[in-house]
């Protein structure tokens, strides 16, 4: 009989044994680079980890166009977390802080809600749960090693250069959206299946809502990089009376 495989639940082993893993081997691998503090061997150490992220998209890309039905129309790596994650080898070999400044809040914001509540149409051990998990988790290791290993901060300019980062990249799905005739983001219009879109008005009232949400959800994410860096600097002033 052939191999069945469902969807992915919410709660799930397949959902919680994933992010345990990546926990611990991210723990693990930014502990020991602290331990090993040699420049070479951090940037290297990171390099090899986004290169693989970035292969495995790819792979399951080219995967796709070989061997199922490939539309582009809706399967180009065009959405935030999968373009990132092709792009990421980019950020671990030239470590610009611009860069970082900029994929901090695209990160966090792009792929807390897909690791909170997944939403893969198929299981372990299919090509796209794959995928799915060491992308959205592949990248939360790798900002968060830029973050403790080469200690890079964002700063308050970092929320609205991120900000407007994202605009131009909108700018630029809406051009190939029209080359292609396609929709990805929806930002032509709303998917026909329910969804928080539908609360927000129609089109393109919904994409208006959702850039004024944005402002907030990246000041949100600031807030603990905020308080860190105010508790230094607070820690360092008393150290120097």
């Amino acid at each position: 009989m052939p191999l069945v495989i469902q969807r992915v639940a919410f709660g799930s082993l397949e959902h919680w044994l994933p992010i345990l893993i990546a926990l611990i081997l991210g723990v693990a691998i930014i502990y020991y680079a602290k331990k090993h503090p040699g420049l070479k061997i951090q940037s290297q150490l990171i390099h090899i980890i986004a290169i693989g992220v970035s292969l495995t998209v790819i792979g399951f890309h080219l995967h796709k166009l070989l061997f199922d039905d490939y539309d582009i129309q809706k399967d180009l790596p065009l959405y935030l977390c999968s373009l990132l994650a092709i792009l990421i080898p980019l950020f671990t070999y030239y470590r610009k802080f611009w860069m970082y400044e900029i994929l901090v809040f695209w990160i966090i914001a792009g792929t807390l809600q897909a690791v909170i509540t997944p939403d893969i149409a198929s299981g372990f051990p299919s090509f796209n749960f794959i995928r799915y998990w060491v992308v959205h988790l592949g990248l939360l290791m790798i900002i968060s090693y830029a973050t403790f290993v080469f200690k890079m901060m964002p700063t308050f300019r970092s929320v609205l250069k991120s900000f407007l980062a994202l605009q131009l990249y909108f700018l630029a799905i809406m051009f190939i959206n029209y080359l292609l005739n396609a929709n990805y983001f929806y930002l032509n219009r709303k998917p026909q299946s329910a969804s928080l879109l539908d609360y927000l008005g129609e089109w393109p009232l919904y994409i208006i809502v959702v850039q004024i949400i944005l402002i907030p959800y990246f000041m949100l994410i600031y807030l603990p990089f905020y308080f860190y860096q105010r508790k230094k600097g607070s820690k360092r002033h008393i150290e120097t009376v």
